[in-house]
């Protein structure tokens, strides 16, 4: 059997007069910190994950999440490393928004929180209304982005958005204007397209804030060579002159088709 182990969340607090315990802890706030779990383990493959169990106990309010040991292992240093840097640039950026909804929480129900994990000699997160645990958001930058993969879904009621399925990212959700979707004639689900976004990225690490993404222009995304069409850019480039445009590309194709 799979060695296991586990993350605790313990959250102290008041609630009025009260004391903060499982009986006066609303199901909104286990579904926030439960919300939060898999983006602290899994941040980048949450499809693929190990099973994660889940309990709540006495002694204020104690979520305790059971997982691989491999798993536990790996966040105990993620928590020593931000109490080393106290700050949640370096992280994930899932894991960096699970840590920032703590903070929020703590600063606006004056909770504390305290997280550790079943290791001998655990590292120990504490978040509270003195601490100050967000992004630093000068690092992220706007920018803008080429997507292309084949669309699996369009609308919403209410913010429509796209989704379109890429190789490097996996499931990308785009905002989409409503009337972009309503002017589409043809059915454009399941065919394979560019998206032309704007969005935020992470200055150093390149990391693509997946939430922030807007739609600016579909294109048509051929695969295939077209011949024809580069022909016409071959017209256009004024900068070939004195060069013969087909030795040119074969010359730069050679180095692939060799």
């Amino acid at each position: 059997m799979e060695k296991k182990g586990h993350i605790e969340i313990k959250i102290s607090g008041k609630k009025g007069n009260l004391d903060l315990t499982p009986d006066n802890y609303d199901i909104k706030e286990i579904m926030s910190v439960v919300e939060q779990i898999e983006s602290l383990l899994f941040p980048n493959d949450k499809t693929n994950r190990p099973v994660i169990s889940y309990t709540i106990e006495e002694g204020s309010v104690i979520h305790v999440f059971k997982t691989t040991i491999q798993a536990i292992i790996g966040f105990n240093a993620i928590l020593g490393q931000i109490n080393t840097d106290q700050n949640i640039d370096f992280l994930d950026l899932p894991t960096a928004q699970a840590i920032e909804t703590f903070q929020n929480t703590a600063v606006k129900k004056d909770y504390s929180f305290s997280i550790t994990t079943s290791l001998s000699g655990s590292s120990e997160l504490a978040i509270n209304n003195d601490t100050y645990f967000y992004r630093n958001s000068a690092i992220w930058v706007d920018a803008e982005f080429y997507f292309y993969g084949k669309l699996t879904n369009a609308g919403g009621k209410d913010k429509a958005n796209i989704h379109i399925v890429t190789e490097d990212l996996g499931t990308v959700r785009i905002e989409t204007p409503i009337e972009f979707l309503e002017k589409q004639e043809g059915n454009i689900l399941y065919k394979t397209f560019g998206i032309r976004a704007i969005g935020k990225q992470h200055s150093e690490t390149g990391e693509i804030n997946k939430n922030s993404l807007r739609f600016l222009e579909i294109i048509d995304y051929q695969t295939d060579y077209d011949d024809i069409y580069l022909k016409k850019l071959r017209k256009k480039a004024g900068w070939l002159k004195g060069i013969n445009p087909d030795d040119w590309l074969n010359e730069l194709r050679g180095r692939y088709n060799a």
